[in-house]
């Protein structure tokens, strides 16, 4: 569907496979492909990974300096970066967008695409506008990923990026290696203690409600 230049929504679980639905077209067109992602440590994990297998990936983010920076949006507009990844606030900046104009995009990836509808309007508002840079580049496909979307987030997604056609790709959200069991206890760290006595492999997460009770639980584990 990418390389037929046609917009898609891609509803995968966590560790489904979602980066290579966009890296291997990425690949195979000519041009640089935009990785919209909300998280600098994401952007960092993805790069690395790629560059350790010789491809031409780079972060245009807050970590870098002006220098830097400028020097990747000259080295973008030369052809030299395959993978820019970059943050909503970035892609909306002013002059960022005076240089698309002079960059040849294969294609647009929005990463954690529900921010679009969810959350977008608090969270982070400039995934609200990131359909207006296809002004600038009218025939570059865009394709959106997230791992939690109801059917109205995903109408919304679609809506909100300008897609032509809606184009829906989903696979399951089953996990085999999970249970889920509601358990009234008022003893929590009691429980959590046996719990994880239990654990023979693998690692277990805690979710909490705060910070501050993340905090003080840690500690005590």
């Amino acid at each position: 569907n990418i390389l037929a230049k046609k917009d898609s929504v891609v509803l995968m679980p966590t560790g489904g496979g979602k980066s290579i639905c966009y890296q291997l077209p990425a690949l195979m067109l000519e041009g640089t492909a935009i990785v919209v992602s909300p998280l600098i440590s994401l952007m960092k994990d993805q790069v690395e990974s790629l560059r350790a297998n010789g491809i031409a990936a780079r972060a245009l983010n807050s970590n870098n300096n002006d220098t830097e920076n400028v020097m990747l949006r000259r080295e973008c507009m030369q052809g030299k970066v395959k993978l820019l990844y970059i943050s909503p606030e970035r892609l909306d900046s002013e002059i960022f967008q005076t240089k698309l104009r002079h960059m040849k995009v294969c294609l647009i990836t929005v990463d954690e695409s529900h921010c679009i509808s969810q959350w977008g309007y608090d969270f982070r508002p400039p995934y609200l506008k990131i359909a207006e840079i296809r002004q600038y580049i009218p025939n570059t496909p865009i394709m959106a990923l997230t791992a939690t979307a109801t059917p109205k987030v995903v109408e919304d997604i679609q809506y909100r990026l300008g897609f032509k056609k809606n184009n829906v790709f989903q696979t399951s959200y089953e996990r085999k290696n999970v249970t889920y069991n509601v358990i009234h206890e008022a003893d929590k760290y009691g429980l959590m203690y046996r719990l994880l006595q239990k654990m023979t492999s693998g690692s277990g997460i805690v979710y909490v409600r705060s910070r501050k009770r993340t905090k003080i639980i840690a500690d005590w584990l």
